[in-house]
């Protein structure tokens, strides 16, 4: 059984920064086997990939969306990801998700290409 857990959503003023967490665990779940993933799904709108992290050579791969205002780091050791959002704007507003895949990074872009997800976070940025 798999646990994805994520963690630091709120309510931030546009312009702001905000970093996101997410906990693995699970009995038999090797985080450093797995492409780590964060999506966000605004209200009526379809899931959207942000950016993923290789489980082996930590390479990273953004959405040309938010490029450039985004950081993804994971630690293998503690079995953590996170996502570092600055320059927060009002179209940031979303649930933030975060996914695990058994894909290498470069497959890895679709939510139907992630295995196991938490349950999210709310990200609020007013203006």
């Amino acid at each position: 059984q798999v646990q994805l857990v994520e963690s630091g959503g709120g309510l931030v003023q546009a312009g702001g920064s905000l970093t996101l967490s997410c906990a693995a665990s699970g009995r038999t779940f090797r985080f450093g086997r797995y492409t780590m993933g964060w999506f966000r799904q605004a209200p009526a709108k379809d899931r959207e990939f942000v950016g993923a992290i290789s489980w082996h050579d930590g390479s990273i791969y953004y959405s040309d969306s938010v490029k450039g205002r985004l950081t993804v780091a994971r630690d293998n050791a503690t079995n953590t990801m996170s996502l570092r959002i600055n320059s927060l704007k009002p179209e940031d507003t979303a649930v933030y998700y975060c996914a695990a895949s058994l894909k290498r990074l470069r497959l890895a872009r679709r939510p139907d290409e992630f295995d196991h997800w938490g349950p999210g976070t709310q990200v609020t940025v007013s203006s």
